[in-house]
């Protein structure tokens, strides 16, 4: 085997694509910013028991473990941000009140999530802390969608649903963690016979109830379905009266609903979101309310956030044009490195040509040159054939 093969899906990051996730990567980031959230950068690898706490129980078998060198105490390389990002919350900031917090940086997966996944996604996101209101929920779907347009990101569709449905329905049941997952992956799959099989000691009214769930998918007349058919608990009411709320502020977008889709099942408290777009195959962003991502950490309240892959939203948005720039003789006159060093600081790219390699492409758009003109250096528009 060579060398330089890298492992299956690891891949470079060459330069024309690395420029377009940049750019992508600034644009989002300054989008948070603007809705005032504070960037944060946590590390690369923890304790093992502290990134799979809580929440990230889920993960254990997407983390890569290795063991320090220093106290010999089992690492993790994170697979998500978010737990961590719930563990700054709680221990090093412990405000009291709201706290809005984004993050942007690489995360390591030991499994691809799709036979074309890459195992190193550049994982950006965004979290709220301290609000049980819906405008939180609000705030999050709309930040998620403003970064997905930034991005220029069309036809955007959100897939919503609401984790307190099922949660309601199951709260006064008895199941072991194993029926749990089964029945949760039998609503995902929308297996009827499987769902049926797994409630014959569940009440007649709440198995009616789980099966009818895998026929409740579609557009918002769904929501009015729902009321109709669901048992009549509080809980349930409630979250698909947040759910019709929420589609109402998605102003652009095609909303869909799904009762039973549940992914995170055990990671989400509330309602949440999945949104898509046409050549993605999964989808491209997920968030949605998770009130108890602190709980571990000592910490238990409100929470709302979304995450998602920046090389997978690249793959999908049309590449920018190249930035313009400008063409420079190579030289160590002091009048021409002055003048380069006066347009760099102004903010221009300026692109020394050396010699013998005057007609090489570049990752710019040259739409200029530096040139000596009577004495002095200018830059002049270059006229192209």
């Amino acid at each position: 085997m060579s060398a330089w093969l890298l492992p299956d899906h690891i891949a470079d990051v060459l330069p024309s694509e690395a420029r377009h996730i940049e750019e992508i990567r600034r644009d989002l980031l300054d989008m948070a910013r603007r809705y005032g959230y504070e960037l944060v950068i946590p590390p690369l690898f923890e304790h093992l028991e502290s990134l799979l706490s809580g929440a990230g129980e889920m993960l254990d078998l997407q983390t890569f473990k290795l063991v320090d060198q220093l106290s010999g105490r089992m690492l993790g390389l994170r697979a998500d941000s978010t737990p961590q990002v719930a563990r700054i919350d709680a221990h090093l900031l412990n405000r009291r009140g709201v706290t809005r917090l984004c993050y942007c940086g690489p995360v390591l997966h030991a499994r691809p999530g799709s036979p074309q996944a890459c195992r190193e996604p550049l994982q950006f996101g965004a979290e709220l802390y301290g609000h049980t209101g819906l405008e939180a929920d609000l705030e999050i779907l709309s930040l998620t969608l403003d970064v997905l347009r930034v991005a220029q990101l069309e036809s955007i569709g959100v897939d919503m649903g609401d984790a307190g449905i099922v949660q309601a329905l199951l709260k006064d049941v008895v199941l072991n963690a194993s029926e749990r997952r089964q029945l949760h992956s039998a609503l995902v799959a929308k297996d009827a016979n499987e769902i049926k099989a797994l409630c014959r000691n569940i009440p007649t009214v709440i198995a009616r109830a789980l099966q009818d769930l895998v026929q409740l998918y579609g557009d918002v007349r769904i929501l009015d379905d729902a009321l109709r058919i669901l048992p009549a608990l509080p809980e349930i009411r409630q979250a698909l009266t947040q759910l019709k709320t929420l589609a109402q502020h998605l102003h652009g977008a095609t909303v869909s609903f799904d009762l039973a889709d549940l992914p995170g099942y055990a990671y989400y408290s509330g309602a949440r979101f999945s949104i898509y777009a046409p050549g993605a195959s999964t989808a491209l962003a997920r968030g949605g309310r998770y009130d108890e991502v602190g709980a571990v950490f000592g910490r238990r309240r409100p929470a709302v956030g979304f995450s998602l892959d920046i090389k997978s939203l690249a793959a999908v948005v049309a590449r920018r044009p190249l930035r313009a720039a400008i063409r420079a003789p190579w030289s160590e006159a002091p009048e021409l490195r002055q003048a380069i060093a006066v347009l760099r600081h102004q903010g221009e790219t300026v692109v020394c040509v050396l010699p013998g390699h005057e007609n090489e492409v570049e990752e710019f758009d040259c739409d200029r040159a530096l040139r000596l003109v009577d004495g002095q250096w200018v830059v002049q528009k270059l006229i192209r054939d």
